[in-house]
């Protein structure tokens, strides 16, 4: 567990330069200060509870690092990103930039082409390349990739971009939409299901007109043709303070009510982007432990902070994975603070956490005590380990109607991953993912990422380098390998105005 205040590195919000930071507890909660010799100091809030924080910190992890990074020379993080030597997690989720065309126009973005003044799509083969060299990356290869953009069902050829991806090898395809095309289109629904896409990232800000203006009359309708597709969705709606954080616990309802195609929620407080004073920070600010606290308070406890854990508490899952593989697996081990999860099975009308099923921390002690027994013995055969194994023993619950003590073991030893999708079947995953801002920037949140970007030119970049340094990352490099608006719609014979169907504007 990490003692407060502690030191490390940030960034000023000003001029970018790296900037000493303390991190220390006030008034229960955790917060950041700076100062800039030319811009002064800043304070804002780290993460909204001290004691949630120190139980995340609890199951910190670093990685295995990259053995054959982009950037060998001088590192100097957040400046040097590529992936650089310095970098301790590998790529658990890539992803590619399709287009930076959109089909609604949001007050907010500064992103989408007509503001950027150019089209950046990358070819099917610059993809292709991309995939490669994440895929290729040492110890542990990327296998999972999202599509994301701007709105990427904006591209004509996103179905054999998917069987492009395929071809190469990854396992997980993921679509990151406002859903807009998959309403109006059951088609392509269908089509992107048989190409290999596994599961729909749809945003999805609140239950009502008001908190998700986006999308809202089209939701029905993008249910009942990824139902038709047998093509899994999450929920991933942007929380702001004073905004949509009332309808948290309305939100995973729906998805309840919906769970035998909604997979899961994924909430991401919003990243603060550009100047903006203290007090406007206050009004719009909200962590991880903020949005789990309401989520309490909004389920009348059924779901409470006690049941979340950081991301990389299942790295004793991979640990116990690779003692019995000797092969080193996928692990999490992003930042303790930059993500905290939980399941929840629908029974009876309620939502049980799986916390209330299983004792998870003795489940996670218990994996790392046996992968150390496994690591030094000979017997690694799925009878004798079914001896050795004995997972019923964290059952502090019988009320679901589901042998989750089986399906573990299916997925630990048997290594049947298709058992995974068993419990993704029956489970509602509930995740908090906070990207970080220039006010709440830490260095050594950068150096653990496991969610990155890749580029043309072969770069392999952390998620809040590449999106809070745009000047540096996106910006420039999409910039270098786009083609002027004016040029795109004399190809095309197209206007990129017509692209728009909906404008959402400031209230």
């Amino acid at each position: 567990m990490i003692s407060l205040p502690f030191k490390t590195m940030s960034l000023c919000p000003e001029c970018i330069k790296k900037i000493p930071a303390e991190v220390y507890e006030e008034n229960g909660k955790v917060m950041m200060k700076k100062v800039c010799k030319e811009h002064g100091e800043f304070v804002d809030v780290y993460w909204g509870d001290v004691e949630l924080f120190k139980k995340a910190s609890k199951f910190r992890a670093d990685g295995y690092g990259i053995e054959n990074p982009q950037i060998y020379d001088k590192v100097d993080c957040p400046f040097t990103c590529g992936l650089c030597r310095a970098h301790k997690s590998h790529t658990a989720l890539l992803n590619i930039v399709l287009t930076n065309r959109c089909n609604i126009a949001c007050w907010y973005c500064f992103f989408y082409a007509k503001k950027a003044g150019y089209v950046y799509e990358p070819t099917i083969e610059q993809i292709r390349y991309m995939v490669r060299v994440a895929k290729n990356l040492k110890p542990v290869g990327c296998n999972a990739v999202q599509l994301t953009g701007g709105e990427p069902t904006l591209r004509d050829d996103l179905v054999e971009i998917v069987r492009a991806i395929k071809e190469e090898g990854i396992d997980h395809v993921q679509l990151n939409t406002n859903g807009l095309k998959l309403a109006e289109d059951p088609e392509l629904v269908m089509s992107l299901r048989e190409a290999g896409v596994n599961t729909v990232y749809l945003s999805f800000d609140g239950v009502d007109e008001e908190t998700n203006p986006k999308n809202h009359w089209e939701i029905p309708k993008i249910l009942e043709n990824c139902r038709k597709a047998e093509l899994g969705i999450v929920l991933v709606p942007t929380v702001i303070r004073n905004y949509n954080d009332h309808q948290l616990g309305d939100i995973i309802r729906f998805a309840a009510n919906n769970i035998d195609i909604i997979r899961g929620v994924n909430f991401q407080p919003v990243s603060l982007t550009g100047s903006m004073p203290r007090k406007e920070r206050e009004l719009r600010r909200i962590t991880i432990p903020d949005a789990i606290k309401l989520i309490e308070e909004q389920t009348e406890g059924e779901i409470s902070r006690e049941d979340f854990y950081p991301i990389p508490s299942v790295i004793s899952i991979s640990r116990f994975v690779e003692a019995l593989t000797g092969k080193p697996q996928y692990s999490l081990t992003n930042h303790f603070a930059c993500g905290m999860a939980t399941y929840v099975f629908k029974y009876n009308g309620r939502l049980i956490p799986i916390t209330r099923i299983l004792d998870v921390e003795g489940l996670l002690e218990y994996l790392n005590e046996k992968a150390e027994e496994i690591r030094g013995s000979r017997i690694k055969t799925i009878r004798a380990l079914k001896g050795i194994i004995d997972l019923r023993k964290f059952v502090i619950s019988k009320e679901i109607p589901i042998d989750i003590p089986k399906l573990l073991f299916d997925i630990l030893v048997r290594h049947d991953y298709s058992t995974l999708g068993k419990f993704h079947m029956n489970a509602l995953f509930i995740g908090m993912m906070h990207f970080m801002d220039l006010y709440n920037y830490d260095i050594a949140r950068i150096i653990r990422c496991d969610i990155h970007y890749a580029t043309p030119d072969g770069k392999i970049i952390p998620f809040c380098t590449f999106n809070v340094l745009p000047e540096m990352y996106r910006d420039k490099i999409h910039e270098k390998f786009a083609i002027p608006i004016e040029e795109w719609e004399k190809r095309t014979g197209r206007k990129l105005r017509d692209d728009i169907v909906r404008v959402v504007r400031k209230k």
